[in-house]
């Protein structure tokens, strides 16, 4: 199995895929900061420190607004991926979720493989193996026993 192309900005929804109140898009790579700013009516991301939230709308090149929005900067290597990223938390339709990564892909993200922010959080040393696997595990978690072992695993 190759690796994926990591000098590449990727994006994916990274709350599950359906209805909901909010759906989170996440952002991650060299230009994540830079194509979240290209979509977002608001204040300018690029010189926002990190860790920080911004109100404001997504709205097409024509200026066709999609959703109001929250982002949230996170730069690097002080990110869950070591790389810059932005999530956008916005409302969880699944025609939204599905136009703003459009959006993002329009402007050179490229989707991302299953698995891989967190197989970039391990390749710039953010999470040793063990921890990587551990985010699998707490995630298909079913039970408190489960879930007690996979946090234990993250630490």
């Amino acid at each position: 199995m190759a690796l994926p192309d990591l000098s590449s900005t990727i994006v994916a929804l990274a709350t599950p895929a359906g209805v909901g109140a909010i759906g989170v898009i996440r952002l991650s790579g060299s230009h994540a900061i830079l194509i979240a700013d290209k979509i977002f009516k608001g204040k300018r991301l690029e010189n926002q420190p990190s860790h920080t939230a911004h109100f404001g709308k997504i709205a097409t090149p024509e200026g066709r607004v999609l959703d109001e929005v929250l982002i949230t900067l996170f730069k690097g290597p002080n990110s869950y991926t070591g790389e810059d990223t932005a999530e956008i938390s916005c409302h969880g339709s699944p025609y939204i979720l599905q136009q703003v990564i459009q959006l993002c892909l329009e402007h050179g993200a490229r989707l991302a493989e299953p698995g891989e922010f967190t197989l970039r959080a391990f390749l710039h040393g953010k999470m040793d193996l063990t921890q990587a696997e551990a985010v699998a595990d707490l995630i298909a978690s079913e039970s408190s026993a489960a879930h007690e072992i996979a946090i234990k695993q993250l630490r």
